[in-house]
């Protein structure tokens, strides 16, 4: 099932990318993101969602940079859709801010350690706003259905899906692609979260590693596998990035990427039109 979402639809006829920088660090580094992803996605004919986080709570330390809070945060955030004309995917980690934060936000993003948390799901589901969450680590796909499920007895049917790995071992995530065709049978829109699905967790000690030069194989077969959407994070510079610099994709570097992916998504499209 496609989700409208301003003038265009999610897990239509055309390719939809989540991208931008982890966290919020400066207006200036989510202007030069916004307004570069937006040239790129226009170019490629590509719907287009801006991404960051106000605040990220999950970090591997109690001194990693988390953000900068909710207030400015989402001052940032409206600035960015405003002025860019953009629709905004936020995360959220408690139930008591949902509200707040689907003022600015067009999808409200719930984090994969958070997924099973009933409470945030139902808040969430309760602004009326599209809930993408994202499948946790220590989850089969098929579990997820209990969590479509939650959101839907909530009032809510816009939904999107999102896989991002696997624990595999200690510090290290792996990627089944059966996970997309398998949360496809729920009929929502699903997302494959090629950035997070390179990440080593806590692989630094006191920061969590990951490896970019594996985003475009993983965002490549994602398609391939029939996936709706991308999640990307993405920064003018990654290496000097305050919070999960290791996975994500440099800015320069966004167009390729994007039109590879939007080939195959094509052509994955065109075959399944063509089966029904």
């Amino acid at each position: 099932m496609a989700i409208i979402l301003r003038d265009f639809e999610i897990g239509g006829d055309k390719l939809t990318i989540l991208a931008g920088p982890c966290a919020v660090e400066s207006l200036d580094i989510m202007r030069q993101t916004a307004e570069g992803l937006k040239k790129v996605c226009e170019k490629l004919d590509i719907n287009y969602v801006f991404k960051c986080s106000y605040d990220k709570a999950n970090r591997s330390s109690i001194n990693s940079y988390r953000g900068l809070g909710m207030e400015k945060g989402l001052e940032y955030l409206a600035q960015i859709k405003k002025e860019f004309d953009l629709p905004i995917v936020t995360d959220i980690h408690l139930p008591e801010h949902a509200a707040i934060a689907a003022e600015v936000a067009d999808i409200l993003q719930i984090p994969a350690f958070l997924c099973r948390q009933t409470d945030l799901l139902v808040a969430a589901a309760k602004t009326g706003k599209i809930v993408n969450i994202k499948k946790g680590q220590f989850l089969a796909p098929q579990q997820m259905k209990s969590l479509v499920k939650k959101v839907e007895d909530s009032g809510n049917n816009k939904i999107m899906l999102t896989d991002r790995g696997v624990t595999f071992g200690y510090n290290n995530l792996v990627s089944d692609f059966r996970a997309i065709p398998i949360m496809k049978e729920f009929g929502y829109p699903v997302v494959f979260d090629a950035t997070h699905s390179v990440q080593m967790p806590g692989s630094n000690g006191d920061s969590t590693g990951g490896d970019r030069r594996f985003v475009p194989v993983l965002a490549k077969a994602a398609m391939a596998a029939g996936a709706d959407c991308l999640f990307f994070e993405i920064h003018p510079n990654p290496d000097c990035a305050l919070c999960d610099g290791p996975n994500m994709l440099f800015l320069k570097d966004a167009e390729k990427v994007f039109a590879t992916c939007k080939a195959i998504f094509e052509i994955v499209k065109k075959e399944s039109l063509q089966v029904k």
